[in-house]
């Protein structure tokens, strides 16, 4: 698999490697609302936000996900992945740095290949968990 992780010497329990993003910024969600269409004023107006009982702007909830699927396809070739899904825990705000983790949680093999299910976790610098989920992978026979 070159650089991606060879998921055959791993097993249930084990971690992948962690993903760090840079800060997140206010431009980020200004232009992260231009890509997906998402112009909720919430994400880009801190007085809208404000308004709404924010601190100010939160970021997209899907930029976190997004954040993750980067790191999916960073641990393994995006054609293997099968399904994902999450839950979106707490709001992220700009400044916080998103550290995206994995650990293997069940391998099977199967007739068309291995079939790898992980648990994933998108956590900010404090430790605050804003996005867990679950991804599934499926590595053909070589």
């Amino acid at each position: 698999m070159g650089q991606y992780v060879d998921f055959s010497i791993l097993a249930p329990g084990d971690s992948l490697p962690s993903l760090v993003k840079e800060p997140v910024t206010k431009v980020q969600l200004v232009r992260y609302a231009g890509a997906s269409g998402d112009f909720n004023p919430i994400h880009t107006d801190d007085v809208t936000a404000r308004d709404a009982g924010l601190s100010g702007v939160i970021a997209q909830g899907m930029l976190i996900m997004g954040f993750v699927g980067q790191a999916i396809t960073t641990w393994a070739p995006k054609r293997y992945l099968k399904r994902i899904s999450v839950r979106f825990m707490n709001m992220t705000f700009p400044g916080d740095v998103i550290t995206v983790g994995g650990t293997v949680a069940e391998k099977t093999s199967q007739a068309d290949g291995m079939r790898i299910i992980c648990d994933a976790v998108a956590k900010d610098q404090k430790g605050q968990v804003k996005l867990s989920g679950q991804f599934q992978l499926l590595i053909p026979k070589q």
